[in-house]
């Protein structure tokens, strides 16, 4: 959220950014460009109504402002959103549906299509935009290896109702025609964009905080879960692009998209992010003039995927039919082109690009200390081509303080902060790590914004996973209720035992020491029945 975490501002890409009164560029990654406005327009930031034929629009998310506002603007951009979370947690999304007078987080355009919500901070996003949201949802457990006494507020942005009212200025701060206001999904306390950065940062609960356990209090070990087995949210409405994370398809097109490609002066590109996107044929759609240069349409195309990076760090490349069979693609861009003199476009020359970011010999990679209770940190360090997960420990533990403790009590963790599931993956020792990026990059430009690497200290946790089975006969013994789990589910009885029994509701707890034993009972729970009744199963936390 953003008011949890430092404020740390992307570069810009001149060419696209609009300097304020005061001569600065936003400090919060926004774009901003004078734009003619052509129908009723309200400012983002004061929510007043922006009279004349001029306002300020950031080309990435949407933002509009009075020209007066520019300089106060502290909400971020959705393309450095990522960068801002302090804990990386998934959110918990329903089945898609339609929401009336809301506004979507990431684009900031009214939801006027089906649109996703999270069960959890009330999140709020259209289906195409939901692979750009970020993962900082509302954490409400811990997995055994954070302690933290003090809490922050979790502000959401937008969605209030008209009649909202600003805690800090008591003003009105609501608003029904753009996404504007703050609110804390703890506390449930509303401010202004303006007033919620005075407001102290630390979060008491609100008025039944008395009757909320932190998530300090609340262990769940759901390495193997997501937030849906959790919440006990259905399942069987969403998407086949839950898993994958898709963008806009072949078959998904805005009506902006197709009223700009009538027009003849301009040109509509498919644009993919890497390999994954041309095996799916997930594409996002740019217009951009026949006479831009090269420069300009890398520009658009990073601006499409919410990147705020150099523009001059990537390339496109056309998309052949031979990508799709040999993995590759063919860089048809010359010399003559790659300069600022050339167009990019002529009528023989292809729709669909991907783009590539440009080889390098050394980077500079963000470490961040899984072992931080409360803020956010992270240390720079520059990697070669020789760079191992090994080296880069050894190299970054000084730069922590840690310089006198061992190599191998700690272990560099891969984080994809993916808006429906956070992935983890241990590096090995050895790992090339110039070599694991460009992998990375190679797959989606995208997935590289929205990675992170941790140093985690190894610990020794004992896995213990509670799970409630439901549905089973009533008035059963101990004994009889694990003869039935042990016939129709296999249980292993060495990792697996009864801790406590329901008789009157036909129902057990399973103490389970095993992931993968724990997700197979789990999956296979809900297609087993006794008796011709369904059996159901809830992961159970546990309250500390």
């Amino acid at each position: 959220s953003p008011a949890s975490s430092p404020v740390l501002g992307g570069r810009g890409r001149a060419a696209a950014v609009v300097v304020a009164a005061g001569g600065s560029s936003s400090p919060q990654g926004h774009g901003f460009r004078r734009v003619t406005l052509t129908k009723p327009t309200f400012c983002h930031y004061c929510t007043d109504f922006i009279w004349g034929l001029a306002g300020y629009q950031c080309e990435v998310c949407n933002f509009m402002s009075h020209e007066k506002c520019l300089k106060n603007v502290k909400i971020p951009c959705s393309c450095i959103a990522p960068s801002l979370v302090r804990v990386p947690v998934a959110h918990c999304f329903g089945p898609p549906g339609h929401y009336k007078r809301k506004f979507c987080t990431v684009c900031r355009k009214s939801l006027e299509s089906s649109a996703f919500r999270c069960e959890v901070c009330e999140l709020h996003v259209h289906t195409d935009c939901v692979v750009f949201a970020c993962s900082d949802c509302r954490q409400c457990h811990q997995d055994g290896h954070q302690d933290q006494d003090i809490y922050h507020h979790h502000w959401r942005e937008g969605n209030l109702s008209s009649s909202a009212r600003c805690e800090v200025c008591k003003k009105t701060c609501g608003s029904s025609e753009v996404l504007s206001g703050m609110r804390c999904e703890w506390c449930g306390i509303l401010a202004h964009a303006a007033c919620y950065i005075i407001v102290t940062p630390e979060c008491t609960f609100g008025r039944l905080g008395n009757m909320i356990l932190p998530p300090s209090c609340v262990q769940l070990f759901s390495r193997n879960f997501s937030k849906l087995h959790c919440f006990r949210i259905s399942e069987n409405l969403q998407t086949e692009s839950d898993e994958d994370d898709d963008v806009d398809g072949s078959t998904h097109g805005s009506p902006k998209d197709v009223q700009i490609s009538a027009d003849s002066s301009k040109q509509t590109l498919k644009i993919f992010d890497g390999n994954d996107a041309v095996k799916r044929n997930q594409f996002r759609l740019i217009s951009v003039p026949r006479i831009a240069k090269n420069e300009e349409v890398v520009e658009a195309a990073l601006r499409a995927y919410y990147i705020n990076n150099d523009h001059q760090d990537y390339e496109l490349q056309t998309f052949t039919q031979q990508a799709l069979l040999s993995d590759d693609v063919i860089n048809r861009n010359d010399a003559a082109e790659d300069s600022n003199l050339g167009s990019v476009f002529r009528e023989s020359v292809p729709e669909a690009w991907i783009i590539r970011a440009k080889p390098k010999d050394e980077e500079v990679i963000r470490i961040y200390p899984a072992w931080l209770k409360v803020g956010m940190a992270y240390v720079s360090l520059r990697v070669n081509k020789d760079s191992t997960t090994q080296t880069v420990i050894k190299e970054v533990l000084p730069l922590l303080g840690r310089q006198t403790e061992c190599l191998q009590n700690f272990k560099l963790v891969e984080v994809l902060m993916g808006s429906k599931q956070v992935q983890r993956m241990v590096l090995d020792n050895q790992e090339l790590i110039l070599n694991r990026l460009k992998d990375i990059r190679k797959t989606s430009i995208r997935q590289m914004n929205q990675t992170r690497f941790y140093i985690v200290q190894n610990s020794k946790s004992i896995v213990r996973v509670n799970l409630f089975v439901g549905g089973l006969p009533p008035q059963l013994s101990p004994e009889e209720y694990t003869n039935i789990l042990k016939d129709e589910l296999a249980i292993k009885t060495n990792v697996v035992s009864v801790s406590h029994v329901y008789q009157a509701q036909g129902a057990v707890v399973l103490e389970i020491s095993c992931f993968s034993e724990a997700e197979r009972i789990y999956m296979l729970v809900k297609d087993t029945t006794v008796n011709d009744k369904p059996l159901n199963a809830v992961v159970i936390p546990e309250v500390m």
